[in-house]
């Protein structure tokens, strides 16, 4: 799936996506199962954000058997590339660096996450 055709995420499809992209194929039950164990939501709302994910194109589900199993379409990468786009463009007009010296500014960094940050600006951020 192109970066064009990455689809816009909710925060609760979010969190279905992770479980979908730490392990998979995954069954609804499992899916169901890994988020039980992080949010209170209930089997029904856990299979409408997955029937929903497929309607987007975001997940695939195939059948194996009798049971429907769910996949990934789209890598972790690609939706965070798209969703740090979308936020730039809304919240900074799309420009990186007052997003980039506001974050900076309210975050705790440890010394690690500061010696990371100085090589990406050292490297023109090629390897981040």
């Amino acid at each position: 799936m192109s970066m064009s055709a990455t689809p816009q995420i909710s925060d609760a499809e979010w969190e279905v996506m992770k479980v979908l992209w730490q392990q998979s194929p995954l069954t609804a039950g499992e899916v169901v199962e890994a988020l039980s164990r992080s949010t209170h939501w209930r089997p029904r709302t856990i299979k409408t954000l997955l029937s929903r994910l497929v309607r987007k194109g975001a997940v695939r589900m195939s059948s194996e058997g009798r049971k429907h199993v769910y996949r990934p379409r789209v890598s972790q990468q690609a939706c965070i590339r798209h969703e740090s786009r979308s936020f730039l463009s809304r919240v900074f007009s799309g420009q990186a660096a007052p997003a980039i010296v506001h974050l900076l500014t309210h975050a705790k960094l440890s010394e690690q996450e500061i010696e990371q940050l100085k090589q990406v600006l050292d490297d023109g951020g090629k390897h981040a």
